[in-house]
């Protein structure tokens, strides 16, 4: 048999790759999305990877880092199984190994996600059973791509050995050429390795039949699982959630309060277009049958919710302002909505706290913490346990059923998606998810403005422009918004009315721009009269600071 090539090999192995991860999506269907190999392991590389690295992501893909993350770990995948590819094609069992080591890492990651059980390593298992035949089958078996049609072959037909007395030729008969050639191969590549393509049409025709078919077929299996697991999700069963009219409505928006101008954001954000950075890889999927409230540790009187038990409360409706501690001066992580759920103070007077019990653990149902100071949720501002926004169930991958809405805290340590538990603990006892990570145990929302229109780099006629954008300060309000163009005078600009100080405030100013290069910059001054600093600072670790600034060329 001829040597097989490199590109053979290389192939073989990305083949195998791909039949293993497309195996394992439909048995991942039984034992759950986050079990299939790709998403375990890009849990694994979420939890682990370093910070600046996520924040890296963070900024350049905003809310799709995690496409950027499921796209980027395949095709390193790709790449490690096309040298193990490789690796197999000089020794089978290097190839295997590697697999093997694949396998490992899929279980691994699989088995320490929160909540995990045996059954989770069986994608990773099965995938790598599957993706281990399939590269002996093209390196070492039928598949190969050298690999000689039955009943063809260089080998000499078997027949009686010469007789020892018969007598030597006069010289050594030139052997066939094709013989002759892969002698010449194999002096001149020993062990069996070719840079060239090796075999005949027939038999590259057939690997590449064979490959065609395996990655086909794997692909099939894998959007099949998809699709399977997404028919198992709970979109029917938010469907038929029946929101209970709020006790306490919303107030209602005050005339003026979305100057509904081009590319400034709107004062409510749509659903759809609500900011969304969590590190679930996949949305969970929690039925609302079956979902469970439990409110325990440092209490007197521990307390288990039904969901319906849950809609049975009182109803609170408030418009609060959401934003992500990610978010950099100028950045689009955050937003405003109409939220419906129980007030949180509530329970927790129920729960009875006990003395010392300064934090309060809310945990996501696939392992997601995030600590909360029990005087914030007790102050009497309107955190809630949600169920409804803007009008609607929750969307899924806003945390439906339920999950946590706190004014003025960023959302690592307040804004629990798909909430299972509230934990009552201190800060002394306990680190959220984010906290040994680097980030600050309390995370107060600073203030903050922004600029929408005009854009950064645009190129606005002379003359009349309206210089808009929004401004926050949670919980306190926003005083006075301020505008300055090249270093100049600051300009107040005129507010707009909004709902409550837990909300962001949309701001407008005219300027009478002149043709050339302009700088514009703003800052905001909250009710307690103090005005964000210039001083930029990053985002770790309790959020960025600093005058939003946008250049622009007036033609």
């Amino acid at each position: 048999m001829s040597p097989i090539s490199r590109r053979h090999a290389a192939l073989s192995g990305v083949v195998a790759a791909v039949v293993a991860l497309g195996v394992a999506e439909p048995v991942a269907v039984l034992t759950g999305p986050r079990s299939a190999p790709l998403i375990a392991v890009g849990g694994l590389v979420v939890d682990l990877v370093p910070e600046p690295l996520k924040q890296f992501a963070i900024d350049v893909f905003g809310r799709y880092d995690k496409i950027a993350l499921l796209v980027g770990t395949a095709l390193l995948l790709g790449g490690f199984a096309a040298l193990l590819g490789l690796a197999a094609a000089r020794r089978l069992a290097l190839g295997l190994a590697g697999i093997a080591a694949f396998a490992a890492l899929g279980v691994t990651a699989a088995l320490t996600r929160p909540g995990a059980d045996g059954f989770d390593a069986l994608p990773s298992l099965v995938g790598a059973g599957l993706g281990g035949l399939t590269l002996w089958a093209f390196v070492a078996g039928p598949l190969r791509a050298d690999r000689a049609p039955a009943g063809t072959g260089s080998a000499s037909p078997a027949g009686p050995p010469l007789p020892s007395a018969m007598p030597e030729p006069a010289s050594r008969p030139t052997p066939p050429p094709s013989v002759a050639a892969a002698l010449a191969r194999e002096e001149e590549h020993p062990g069996g390795w070719e840079p060239m393509e090796g075999g005949d049409q027939e038999s590259r025709r057939r690997f590449l039949r064979g490959a065609g078919l395996l990655t086909g077929a794997a692909a099939v299996a894998g959007l099949g699982g998809h699709w399977l697991a997404g028919r198992r999700g709970v979109s029917a069963a938010r469907e038929a959630v029946t929101l209970p009219a709020p006790a306490v409505p919303a107030p209602p928006v005050p005339a003026g309060a979305d100057l509904s101008l081009p590319r400034l954001a709107p004062y409510v954000t749509p659903n759809r277009e609500f900011y969304r950075i969590d590190t679930a890889l996949v949305v969970p999927q929690v039925d609302p049958v079956t979902w469970k409230l439990r409110i325990h540790g440092r209490v007197r009187n521990p307390i288990e919710l039904s969901f319906d038990e849950l809609l049975a409360r009182p109803m609170v409706e408030r418009y609060v302002t959401l934003a992500c501690v990610s978010n950099e001066v100028g950045g689009d992580l955050i937003g405003n909505a109409r939220w419906l759920g129980v007030p949180i103070k509530e329970l927790l007077d129920e729960a009875g706290p006990e003395e010392g019990a300064d934090q309060v653990v809310g945990r996501s149902a696939d392992g997601w913490t995030c600590g909360t100071p029990t005087s914030v949720l007790r102050d009497g501002r309107d955190a809630l346990l949600a169920v409804g926004m803007n009008g609607e169930p929750l969307p899924v991958e806003h945390g439906f059923p339920v999950r946590m809405v706190v004014p003025g805290l960023y959302g690592y340590v307040s804004a629990c998606k798909w909430l299972t538990e509230l934990e009552l603990t201190s800060f002394a006892d306990f680190d959220a998810y984010w906290v040994p990570r680097g980030w600050s145990a309390q995370g107060p929302i600073k203030t903050q403005s922004r600029i929408d229109t005009p854009r950064a780099r645009s190129r606005p006629s002379a003359g009349p422009v309206t210089v808009a954008g929004v401004a926050w300060a949670q919980h306190l309000g926003v005083r006075r918004v301020e505008v300055r163009v090249d270093d100049g005078p600051w300009r107040e600009a005129t507010l707009a009315p909004a709902v409550s100080s837990d909300t962001w405030v949309q701001w407008s100013w005219r300027w009478d721009a002149t043709p050339g290069e302009h700088t514009l910059q703003v800052r905001a001054t909250d009710a307690a009269g103090e005005t964000q600093p210039e001083r930029r600072s990053p985002v770790a670790p309790d959020g960025a600071t600093g005058w939003h600034t946008v250049k622009v060329t007036v033609a």
